[in-house]
């Protein structure tokens, strides 16, 4: 594929995906004639045709709930959600149905189902077109939670959500689709689902983080660096099942743990991998384990929405107080 952006590089992923699976399908609003709201699906129905690919009324819980019954059917498809905000009306039958069918049919049935949700902020939106509610759906047992920053790992991830024997959801961070490029080879490859990757080795201190919020890690950690200090830089790639174990070992090394995300500190993600570092790391956390995150409101209009994500002086200054306990 060569130098591609994320956005490019989940459309190559469908499209191999397409390709080379009778079984795939997509669907969602807008996703046929328009490419998708993020132009995601542009040319795949060109490509594939319309009993492949097909636009959906605007109606969440219908896109879920069709998406279900063809999994079910032995199908594999791929659903997409504008934006996470538009995703809560088909919540119902996720949580209820897609989450729950394998252990209700006593491994009867299950659902090989990708959700594709476009989140986060920093676009100019509106509320509900900026939400970072992963936590949400990292909560359900059933379903696996997969959120890439890079892609690589985008396209890799995505093929491997598809050939999953149960159900992903799978979310975009929108404000890296067109953000950063990546030499990717243009062959059908996977990234495995649940380990956490580690994009920088260091001996201080570990920063933590995934999705849109990695582009301001790596760039807290380039300025750490600068100051004299060893950073390691972890990728967290899957909320469900979460990788506890690469997590420890980073932390163990370190004694030092910064978590960063978008979505509001109060029953945030961050708490989930804090509280399972400080169960498997007691003994060697030299300082507190310190969260760096959106704060508890309703996202902000476009003006403000540089006030509400965390920024690199944040992350930088939460590490500096980490370094000195």
């Amino acid at each position: 594929m060569g130098e591609v952006n994320l956005a490019q590089a989940l459309n190559g992923a469908l499209d191999t995906a397409l390709g080379s699976d009778s079984r795939v399908v997509l669907l969602g609003e807008d996703i046929g004639r328009t490419g998708g709201v993020f132009r995601i699906t542009d040319g795949l129905l060109d490509t594939h045709g319309g009993e492949r690919v097909f636009d959906t009324p605007v109606a969440e819980s219908g896109i879920v709930g069709a998406a279900f019954g063809m999994a079910v059917a032995g199908m594999r498809p791929v659903a997409e959600i504008q934006f996470m905000g538009f995703s809560y009306p088909a919540y119902d039958q996720v949580i209820n149905h897609v989450a729950r069918i394998r252990n209700r049919s006593n491994h009867r049935f299950a659902a090989p189902m990708v959700i594709r949700v476009p989140y986060g902020g920093g676009i100019g939106a509106a509320e509900h077109h900026s939400e970072s509610t992963e936590s949400i759906y990292a909560h359900i047992p059933g379903i696996k939670v997969v959120v890439p920053s890079t892609p690589r790992d985008a396209r890799g991830l995505l093929l491997a959500a598809i050939e999953d024997p149960d159900p992903v959801v799978f979310l975009e961070p929108i404000r890296l689709y067109r953000a950063v490029k990546e030499d990717i080879p243009d062959i059908y490859y996977t990234v495995d689902i649940g380990p956490v990757r580690v994009e920088r080795e260091g001996e201080d201190i570990t920063l933590i983080s995934w999705g849109a919020m990695m582009k301001e890690t790596r760039q807290a950690a380039v300025r750490l660096e600068s100051e004299g200090v060893s950073v390691e830089v972890l990728d967290v790639r899957t909320l469900s099942p979460l990788d506890r174990g690469g997590l420890a070992d980073s932390v163990e090394k370190t004694g030092r743990a910064v978590i960063i995300h978008e979505a509001p500190l109060t029953g945030g993600f961050g708490g989930e991998i804090a509280a399972s570092i400080q169960e498997r790391c007691l003994y060697s956390l030299l300082s507190p384990i310190v969260r760096v995150t959106g704060w508890d409101t309703v996202f902000p209009l476009k003006r403000s929405e540089t006030h509400y994500l965390p920024a690199v002086d944040r992350i930088v200054n939460a590490a500096e107080k980490t370094l000195e306990g």
